[in-house]
């Protein structure tokens, strides 16, 4: 049976480092099959919320339930649905791409934990280099085994922070291919990233972010790339 709470319900969430708000104040509900695509200036909070929402950083103020369940409680079963990826990789660099994948594997639970991580690996352009340690690896090629660990055990919650950063062509065009069957599958995606091109085919909604609050949004697929550049550029305070 499917869950009657949204993945996402956020209300008024706030983050500050040392008395500086960063986020201020995001209402944000994502229901299962979207995507919402956080779009903004270096600055504007996206990371931080993005990081409120994987439950890796608490909000200072507002209030945020996954899956129907507060963020503060956060038992060990509702982050097992979450998958997240950042800026940085965070994989071990001195463990191999396939060792990376069996401790995660380990940690969440996955079954048939062997044939799933051969698959991700392959999926990611990584099948002829998973016994390489990762400090060997190039920065699109330590990006795609991050973003394989962030899918590895199948999460209902996918959260993305500039995903096609550093990815060549072909994997950029895979990890598109692969959102948009996560979507199909009912998945929940938000994702920031500035390259409002890539993120078009995929997108359900798009949010842009100036100053920590949600400056502008747009319900639906992105139809006129230009129309939201222009809405991201006048958001940020920039001439369209």
């Amino acid at each position: 049976m499917a869950d009657a709470a949204p993945p996402i319900h956020a209300r008024g969430l706030a983050r500050a480092f040392a008395g500086v708000p960063v986020v201020a104040g995001v209402d944000l509900t994502v229901g299962a099959g979207e995507v919402v695509v956080l779009l903004g200036p270096n600055g504007a909070g996206k990371t931080t919320l993005l990081r409120m929402l994987a439950l890796l950083v608490r909000p200072t103020e507002g209030e945020l339930a996954l899956f129907g369940t507060g963020g503060r409680v956060a038992p060990p079963e509702l982050r097992r649905r979450i998958g997240y990826a950042g800026h940085e990789s965070l994989c071990y660099p001195d463990l191999t791409a396939a060792e990376n994948l069996t401790f995660y594997a380990r940690l969440f639970g996955v079954g048939d934990a062997p044939a799933r991580i051969a698959e991700m690996l392959a999926w990611a352009g990584l099948d002829g280099a998973g016994r390489r340690p990762v400090r060997a690896f190039s920065r699109g090629m330590a990006q795609r085994l991050a973003l394989a660990r962030a899918m590895l055990h199948d999460p209902d919650l996918l959260l993305l922070d500039e995903p096609w950063s550093a990815l060549d062509p072909a994997a950029a065009a895979a990890l598109t291919e692969r959102l948009a069957a996560l979507r199909a599958a009912g998945r929940a995606i938000v994702l920031t990233t500035h390259d409002v091109p890539r993120a078009a085919p995929v997108a359900t909604r798009v949010a842009v972010l100036a100053r920590g609050r949600v400056a502008w949004s747009s319900e639906g697929p992105i139809r006129d790339v230009a129309a939201v550049e222009a809405a991201y550029a006048a958001a940020a305070g920039a001439r369209p």
